[in-house]
């Protein structure tokens, strides 16, 4: 088995401000984990359904197009889960659209929290750190284009990386 998700990538520099933010709070996903917001979390998949995932998910793509996030402020779902995140305040819709349509046919699965589009700061560590990152970051501001997501795969060592990226039409005609 091979395990996937499928995450909306936080482009530079915003990405490495909020990883090196997640860092010094100690918490050790900093280090394996790209700042993102999810559309599919970690899933196991067999191998040989890779391609039929990736039809899946580049049919999802052709659809899609490109749209503006803001992320803004903090929010924890403590006491359910320990996390601290900073907010998606625009592409919310967005997210959930796609999410819907990611988690459907061969990649259809149960989640075991509602879908809540958000980027992780801090994650399972003590009361005051995950405290003090709700503080730090309150005021915090990023606003950048999304172009498309990607297809991440969990190395044996639990780093994740990119191995496909899928960008919506409109986002491959700006580039060109």
């Amino acid at each position: 088995m091979s395990t996937i998700g499928i995450l909306l990538a936080i482009p530079e520099p915003y990405g490495g401000e909020l990883r090196a933010r997640r860092a010094a709070y100690g918490d050790p996903q900093a280090a394996i984990v790209p700042t993102h917001v999810t559309l599919l979390p970690p899933t196991e998949v067999d191998p040989e359904a890779v391609p039929e995932i990736e039809g899946h998910l580049a049919a999802i793509a052709a659809r899609g197009r490109p749209f503006r996030m803001r992320l803004r402020g903090t929010g924890t779902f403590r006491p359910i889960s320990r996390v601290v995140f900073v907010q998606v305040a625009q592409g919310l819709l967005e997210c959930v659209e796609l999410e819907a349509q990611v988690r459907a046919g061969v990649l259809e699965r149960e989640l075991q929290f509602p879908y809540h589009p958000h980027v992780t700061i801090a994650h399972d560590l003590g009361d005051e750190t995950l405290d003090a990152a709700q503080a730090d970051l309150a005021l915090y501001e990023a606003e950048f284009d999304v172009g498309g997501f990607g297809l991440y795969q969990q190395e044996p060592a639990g780093r994740w990386r990119r191995v496909r990226s899928f960008p919506f039409p409109s986002a491959v005609r700006a580039a060109a």
